[in-house]
């Protein structure tokens, strides 16, 4: 589910908690989103859309991000000599790391090397909108959740 306008004042994101940029128009990664709601037991994970202010910030930070359009995800978030942009398979891996538990497992594509793994990535992110869709607007967080979502 992704974050969209609401009548809450924009969030800050929280110091040290990771925070997932997405694309919030894209059918999959807004699938995505609500499968790590559920998923993130602990409540850890923030989302922000990679079209809002808080993803520009990130992207002024981390010039090497600025034409990623799919994930990426920031960890160590509020100290920016010790915070990192995660893009791709990379994001992927420290995510299911985030989720632990049996997620952990999905480690081991870490040792496929990163080359193989961001084609695969790649493959599917060129055609998520014509597998998924391609969304008009993005969707509103459902009530219980939007504290998990920054502007």
């Amino acid at each position: 589910m992704a974050a969209g306008p609401s009548a809450d004042a924009p969030r800050a994101a929280p110091p040290g908690g990771p925070v997932l940029l997405f694309d919030g128009l894209c059918g999959l990664c807004n699938r995505t989103v609500r499968l790590l709601l559920r998923l993130d037991r602990r409540g850890a994970l923030r989302f922000a859309p990679l079209e809002g202010d808080l993803a520009a910030a990130v992207k002024g930070r981390h010039p090497e991000v600025d034409q990623v359009d799919t994930l990426v995800l920031v960890e160590r978030w509020g100290d920016a000599a010790g915070e990192r942009a995660l893009v791709r398979s990379d994001a992927v891996l420290a995510l299911a790391r985030h989720l632990g538990g049996p997620w952990r497992l999905a480690g081991v594509l870490g040792l496929v090397p990163r080359v193989l793994r961001d084609w695969a990535y790649g493959v599917i992110a060129r055609h998520r909108y014509a597998l998924f869709g391609r969304l008009s607007e993005r969707p509103l967080p459902p009530l219980d959740m939007r504290s998990r979502f920054l502007s």
